[in-house]
């Protein structure tokens, strides 16, 4: 018989950096399009993997000296190679004890492109110009998870006034896959939040992307995060940012993408990379460890006081 700490113990063996454990009840009023319920009528726990993204991965985008990494190492490989073979050897773990595991791995390029939780990861857009439900009481095709509602569910964190889930280990430096399950599991005590209103994440944000209540405007910061701030970005000219509105919307920034995309070549499975220096997490990172409040020390700061 498996239990808890069985689960917990294998799916950290098998890579996960941290594990949580959440009720399926516990999606009770989600909209139908995110509920998880519709794809596993039979689940009664949703398993939450974590994966760190490691702190040196984003020393180039401190430095503004390396820009490649970070995403790559941060994002690409976790969501495209790592994190589906953690989640494959758990649910097999799953099916020898007898219960089903149902993956739910990122799913950026099935998302229309204001869709929260596609953009900034990727550049292409997947639009579903129609899909219908096969049968009443269900909702067309695909459900897609909130990635950001079920680690908070699976207590693996918590929202922080930028819009981003906090861990107590790694602050926001984490990505996040999920199992659906039929296993009955004890769910995990919430922990509390870290975050303290401090506004450093939302000031930091080059493209202003974040408002003042954490709800981020997915084409600006797609635009920013791709290099529109001239002043952050050492690969664009300042005539091409000329060609800049202030403020982009779908209509705009399809427009002018290509300058993007010839200023400095995308990534792997088409991911974008991260021209901000992915600026709110780390100005909330750098917070979080000045004020002591992440299990995980360092020998050095992130950032050194000028």
């Amino acid at each position: 018989m498996i239990n808890v700490e069985k689960v917990k113990e294998f799916a950290r063996k098998a890579g996960a950096d941290i594990v949580g454990i959440g009720s399926m009840a516990a999606f009770e009023g989600t909209a139908p399009e995110h509920d998880p319920r519709f794809i596993a009528p039979e689940a009664k726990s949703i398993i939450g993997l974590g994966f760190r993204v490691l702190r040196g991965a984003i020393r180039g985008l401190e430095e503004k000296t390396q820009y490649y990494q970070m995403p790559e190492m941060g994002i690409v490989h976790i969501d495209e190679v790592y994190a589906p073979k953690v989640l494959r050897e758990v649910c097999c773990f799953l099916e020898d004890n007898g219960y089903e595991g149902v993956v739910q791995r990122s799913t950026p390029d099935r998302r229309p492109a204001s869709d929260k939780g596609n953009n900034p990861e990727r550049d292409s857009t997947f639009k579903i110009n129609y899909a219908r439900s096969v049968e009443k009481g269900k909702p067309a095709p695909d459900v897609l998870l909130d990635f950001d509602q079920a680690a908070v569910i699976c207590s693996l964190g918590q929202i922080g006034g930028g819009g981003f889930v906090l861990n107590e280990r790694f602050g926001p430096l984490l990505r996040f896959a999920f199992i659906l399950t039929d296993a009955e599991l004890e769910a995990d005590t919430p922990p509390e939040n870290l975050c303290d209103n401090c506004g450093k994440c939302i000031a930091a944000c080059p493209g202003k992307a974040i408002s003042s209540d954490g709800k981020l405007d997915e084409w600006q910061c797609t635009a920013f995060r791709k290099g529109a701030g001239v002043k952050d970005n050492p690969f664009l000219s300042e005539d091409a940012a000329k060609l800049f509105p202030e403020r982009f919307d779908e209509e705009s920034y399809n427009r002018l993408k290509y300058i993007f995309n010839t200023s400095y070549r995308g990534l792997r499975f088409d991911y974008n990379i991260v021209v901000c220096g992915l600026a709110c997490k780390c100005a909330c990172l750098e917070h979080l460890e000045n004020k002591g409040v992440l299990k995980d020390k360092f020998v050095n700061k992130l950032r050194e006081v000028k």
